[in-house]
């Protein structure tokens, strides 16, 4: 069920990077959708992944011992559908949109969640990849997906997460091509931001990762690779997505791969050192 309408929002409006988290939430509210990378540029974006409140102890476990795929911004209460990450945002509405699943099974992609909302759902903010690419361009990191309007490529791996509980299932990655020039400056800037994945899981050949065709993405776009560019990995928030498909628990909502959460947080407050 991947939407190839949702165009990136940075093409949509070129003033996207200039939206406050507010605004851009007001937004999708009112049913815009499309990839986020960029927009309200300064603003940590997050993933979401709702589930029922007797499996959320497995879901926070399996974050705690993952937490270079799902680093933990934000859990709220059961039933509760509002964040300290974002005040006044409705977590059933304000996302691009979103992924409903039922015993594994992807069955809706809705811009709107509140006739799915459940009582007993206890959602987990986990950071996300797009945060750091602020810090990889100014330090004059090209990021290829948002150079060629796509949303970014994400693969699931042949590694396995650590299980914990009923919960299971493999890595995800995203990748960005980075030329040998910037691979140190991509590697160093990422590690200073370990609350949205931190240091690449890997570097060069996709294979060491199980990834057998880099035009082929399990999740997001292809993006062209120069002829020099070396392909990156970082840990990704879709993973959670994949431990669903795995595990198949009764029901979970997710946010749609690449279509993220606006905080009102600063990216600097998650950068260490």
């Amino acid at each position: 069920m991947n939407r190839t309408e949702d165009r990136p929002l940075a093409l949509v409006d070129g003033h996207a990077h200039a939206w406050s988290p507010n605004n851009a939430r007001t937004r999708f509210r009112a049913g815009l959708t499309g990839p986020t990378a960029g927009v309200a540029a300064g603003h940590t974006q997050a993933n979401l992944i709702a589930v029922p409140a007797d499996w959320a102890y497995d879901l926070v476990v399996f974050c705690q011992r993952n937490p270079k795929p799902c680093p933990v911004l934000d859990i709220t209460d059961a039933g509760s559908f509002t964040t300290v990450l974002a005040d006044g945002a409705d977590l059933r509405t304000d996302l691009p949109r979103y992924r409903v699943w039922e015993n594994g099974e992807l069955v809706d992609e809705p811009t709107d969640v509140r006739g799915h909302w459940r009582d007993d759902l206890v959602s987990v903010l986990i950071g996300c990849s797009f945060t750091f690419e602020w810090a990889l361009a100014e330090a004059g990191v090209p990021i290829r997906h948002l150079e060629q309007g796509r949303n970014v490529p994400m693969y699931t791996t042949g590694r396995q997460c650590r299980p914990a509980g009923r919960l299971h299932g493999p890595l995800v990655v995203s990748m960005r091509p980075v030329p040998p020039e910037h691979l140190a400056a991509a590697i160093r800037e990422s590690s200073l931001l370990p609350a949205v994945h931190g240091s690449p899981v890997h570097c060069g050949d996709p294979s060491g990762l199980g990834i057998g065709d880099l035009a082929r993405p399990d999740f997001g776009d292809p993006v062209d690779i120069a002829p020099d560019d070396i392909p990156v990995f970082w840990a990704c928030g879709v993973t959670p997505q994949a431990a669903v498909m795995a595990s198949r628990p009764p029901f979970a909502i997710t946010h749609a791969p690449g279509q993220m959460f606006l905080t009102d947080a600063r990216d600097e407050q998650f950068r260490v050192g």
